[in-house]
């Protein structure tokens, strides 16, 4: 069975940095993209990065481009996603979520798995 496990939200004021971590079980991720959303209140789910576990070709959203790094660690079977320079607008659960594809995706529907999701409150 498929586990992901979201961690490392919380609070910071706008400019500060948060690394979030994704612990994943359950199988053998190679054929798979992992990818990381985000749900404020109100609003729906949207894609944020993406990273093939196979080669590590990585997709940003152009609302966080520069400022996020998606990454992985093979050996311990986790996603990071690096959040430096945040703004207020960044405030949101942030979900990790797997998708069975080697080409990396950015829709909702594409994705098969989904964490519990952390939260991330940036305060102006």
């Amino acid at each position: 069975q498929v586990q992901l496990v979201e961690s490392g939200g919380g609070l910071v004021q706008a400019g500060g940095s948060l690394r979030l971590s994704c612990a994943a079980s359950g199988r053998t991720f190679s054929s798979y993209t992992m990818g990381w959303f985000r749900q404020a209140p109100g609003k729906e789910r949207e894609f944020v990065a993406a990273i093939r576990w196979s080669g590590g070709t990585t997709y940003y959203a152009d609302s966080v481009k520069g400022r996020f790094t998606i990454s992985r660690d093979n050996a311990k079977n986790t996603v990071y996603l690096q959040m430096n320079s945040l703004k207020p607008e960044d405030t949101a659960v942030y979900y990790c979520a797997a998708a069975y594809s080697i080409r990396v995706v950015t829709t909702v529907e594409r994705y098969d798995y989904w964490g519990q999701g952390t939260q991330v409150t940036v305060s102006s």
